[in-house]
């Protein structure tokens, strides 16, 4: 388990950020003549972050240059990758690339058109905006071509929603602010509605949400789920369940182990370990059985009271669950024991 360190947290740059800053020193290369030691941008919020070169090459109408991405405190699978934009002139206005590392986006639902480079559309403004800044201020026409690439990012992308997205070949290039605030999970929460985004673009009417890998493999198992439909929930029900509210699918199946499904169950819609817990005695009053207020784990109150306590959790789970998405989408339960056994659904 990550845990989260103590004291102050240190804030960190998006890969967007880290595309814009190459981006504008590699123009100050291919335009001015000269890189840069360091290079500043100005974020949408206002932040002005400064920025190392990690990697300056340059040739005849090309300038590179490589930032190394730093995530802060936050736990990014991206932390430390580099950043490497190629700036060329082009044939009129800005075309963007996808270079080594970098997906291309295979899938509608995205913010991104089909065929594109994985480039989210706040990233892409901020480099539209560096080129218009340089081109002014070197007297050139603001035709670029921005080929972005992360070395090893086909290999970091396996550890992200990237291929089950539909994004081919590499990681995307994201970021709203341009800022990583640590333990945010910002990231998990965009990943979840961008999956609820392809799903009904593709046409899907069964999605489901899974608390982990275990619960995943089998209500996909049990419903013969495409990849695309199986939502990587996690801790997350609320940020899954109030955007289905507004994008609704037909169907949603809700998967999980039995201690995040009854705390489910009990009204939490964050089912992480730090901000919510099992009470006991609801279990004990739903089973009918004093022991179980002394249980250590939900796991443990099951052993004591066996299905009928399963099956309560798992409707008791849907209720709470239906009443958060209202009559936008039909939501049914699975609930499993550690190695993966269905013990309870809901609807049986």
């Amino acid at each position: 388990m990550t845990r989260k360190p103590t004291g102050e947290l240190r804030r960190g740059w998006t890969t967007g950020a880290c595309a814009t800053a190459a981006t504008k020193a590699a123009l100050n290369q291919l335009w001015g003549g000269a890189f840069p030691t360091e290079v500043g941008i100005t974020l949408p919020k206002g932040e002005k972050p400064v920025f190392p070169l990690a990697l300056a090459e340059a040739g005849e109408g090309w300038a590179r240059v490589g930032i190394t991405k730093d995530a802060g405190d936050d736990p990014d699978v991206t932390h430390g990758a580099l950043v490497v934009v190629t700036v060329r002139q082009s044939d009129g206005g800005i075309e963007f690339q996808a270079g080594q590392g970098v997906g291309v986006v295979t899938k509608p639902g995205l913010p991104i058109a089909v065929g594109e480079p994985a480039i989210n559309p706040v990233p892409r403004q901020m480099m539209c905006a560096v080129v218009d800044e340089m081109s002014k201020q070197y007297g050139q026409s603001p035709d670029v071509q921005i080929e972005v690439s992360i070395p090893d990012g086909e290999t970091i992308a396996q550890k992200t929603w990237n291929p089950r997205l539909g994004i081919q070949g590499g990681l995307s290039i994201l970021g709203t602010t341009g800022v990583v605030r640590p333990f945010s999970c910002a990231a998990w929460i965009a990943s979840i509605h961008r999956g609820v985004d392809v799903a009904r673009a593709g046409g899907l009417t069964h999605v489901a949400g899974c608390t982990g890998a275990t619960s995943e493999r089998t209500v996909q198992a049990l419903y013969s789920l495409p990849d695309h439909a199986m939502l990587d929930m996690g801790d997350f029900a609320g940020g899954l369940l109030k955007y289905l509210r507004k994008h609704p699918v037909d169907r949603v199946t809700i998967g999980g182990g039995i201690g995040k499904m009854a705390k489910l169950a009990q009204g939490a819609i964050d089912l992480h370990s730090s901000r919510s817990q099992v009470d006991f005695d609801v279990l004990a009053d739903w089973a009918g059985n004093p022991r179980i207020s002394g249980a250590n784990t939900a796991l443990e109150a099951y052993e004591i009271a066996g299905a009928p306590l399963a099956a309560r959790i798992a409707q008791q789970a849907r209720d709470k669950a239906q009443a958060v998405v209202g009559d936008q989408c039909l939501i049914d339960t699975v609930v499993i024991d550690r190695a993966g056994k269905i013990i309870a659904k809901a609807p049986e």
